[in-house]
């Protein structure tokens, strides 16, 4: 059972990785302000429900293997409260602006771009962590 958590835990993490790499040619491909506006609500709901999946399938691995709470497991939890963050104030930020000032809209994509490339950043950090962790060269 636990086995089987953790393999599910780490294909949506790869999927989370997958989905955000595609995140980052949203602002290129929609080309009308109101149509940016709804790709970057689509996937701001996306991204909100690949990563509580993520979280929940750690979470169902750590109660059902009774796993430690250790050091890794609250990187992880910080992890998830940081990226979810810089999500919500980035569609926050969107929802609320003026898309059909240019200047604006273009400070939009870009900022679009940079929170993406962040997350980015956060999970291949997490998950050289966690290999480096498994093959013993780094204990948390």
């Amino acid at each position: 059972m636990l086995e089987t958590m953790l393999m599910t835990h780490s294909i949506l993490i790869k999927a989370f990785l997958g989905f955000l790499v595609l995140g980052l040619f949203l602002p290129f491909v929609a080309k009308s302000p109101l149509g940016f506006k709804k790709a970057s609500f689509i996937f701001t709901m996306v991204f909100q429900a690949l990563i509580t999946m993520i979280a929940f399938a750690g979470m169902i691995a750590l109660v059902s293997g009774n796993m430690d709470f250790t050091l890794s497991i609250i990187i992880m939890v910080i992890v998830f409260a940081i990226m979810m963050v810089l999500e919500i104030t980035k569609h926050k930020r969107i929802k609320k602006a003026d898309t059909q000032d240019e200047a604006t809209l273009k400070a939009l994509r870009a900022g679009f771009v940079k929170t993406n490339i962040i997350n980015i950043v956060i999970l291949v950090a997490m998950v050289v962590l966690m290999i480096l962790k498994a093959k013993g060269v780094v204990s948390l």
